[in-house]
């Protein structure tokens, strides 16, 4: 039996990339589910295909327009890479960028080089048994979010810390409802740092599959940063993953120079790269046929 191809339909779809690249070591459900939900309306931008292979998904693309792709392939699978970005092609027909977490996999060969100056991420990991107790300069406090009620809040410190005057962020109070509602979501995991006021500061949301946590996102309003808040948060929410079974936790940061700061922070509270798994961005102006 050969590949079957067809168009994303829904969050049971979500599920099944979800798995396939849980089982291939590459993206984490949750990553994945926070990248679906985090906004609302964008959808007509995100063509998304899976593949499947005697009814097991084994690979699947994902298009943010006008031109880039993420993509993820089981690595028994990795003969269908050609087949996967002539789909893409097919949406693009100018330049387009595709990046991966899998070092295995080179495009290459397709007509891609891999692009020099692309921003990249690299992959982060720390043991959860010695884990430090978050500790918050005066004026500040830690808590879980509670429940649906905690939406705004957690999507107005969202967009302090990412919005920038060219790339507004787009989360919002309804888009993060939407996030709470899908799995691995766990409000348990979700960390809030507050003034005294109870204005939101700083932020972590961590989700938890099996024995290891992945944080996404993380971050810092930027009238509150450098007082170790996200560090803090971070911290807190691992002690809720490792009281919920987690041995391990892991973060994709930049690992390029030009945004240091995240990753100094979870440098600074154990995290070490030490698999070799980076983000690489390959990019052609070329159709493939």
């Amino acid at each position: 039996m050969g590949y079957r191809r067809y168009d994303y339909r829904g969050p049971d779809d979500l599920r099944a990339m979800q798995a396939m690249s849980a089982r291939a070591g590459h993206w984490h459900p949750g990553e994945l589910a926070w990248s679906r939900f985090e906004h609302i309306g964008r959808e007509p931008e995100w063509p998304t295909a899976l593949w499947e292979h005697d009814g097991r998904t084994v690979g699947w693309a994902w298009a943010q327009l006008p031109g880039s792709l993420d993509l993820d392939l089981d690595p028994e699978h990795r003969g269908l890479a050609g087949e996967m970005l002539g789909w893409f092609a097919g949406l693009v027909p100018g330049e387009r960028a595709v990046t991966v977490l899998d070092g295995g996999l080179r495009l290459d060969r397709y007509g891609y080089r891999e692009s020099e100056d692309a921003p990249f991420f690299v992959r982060l990991r720390r043991d959860l048994a010695d884990l430090p107790e978050p500790v918050l300069p005066a004026g500040y406090r830690l808590r879980a979010v509670s429940g649906p009620e905690d939406a705004p809040q957690r999507a107005r410190v969202h967009r302090a810390a990412f919005s920038t005057p060219e790339h507004p962020s787009r989360v919002s109070a309804q888009s993060y409802l939407q996030v709470m509602g899908a799995w691995p979501y766990r409000s348990e995991l979700d960390w809030l740092v507050e003034t005294d006021g109870g204005e939101p500061a700083a932020f972590c949301l961590a989700w938890l599959d099996g024995g290891e946590a992945v944080l996404e996102p993380v971050g810092t309003d930027p009238a509150h940063r450098r007082r170790g808040l996200a560090g803090a948060a971070t911290l807190a929410a691992l002690h809720a993953a490792r009281g919920l079974g987690a041995r391990s936790a892991r973060v994709n940061a930049r690992g390029d120079d030009a945004y240091p700061s995240a990753r100094a922070t979870y440098e600074s509270i154990g995290f070490r790269h030490h698999d070799g798994i980076r983000s690489r961005t390959y990019v052609s102006g070329r159709k493939l046929m």
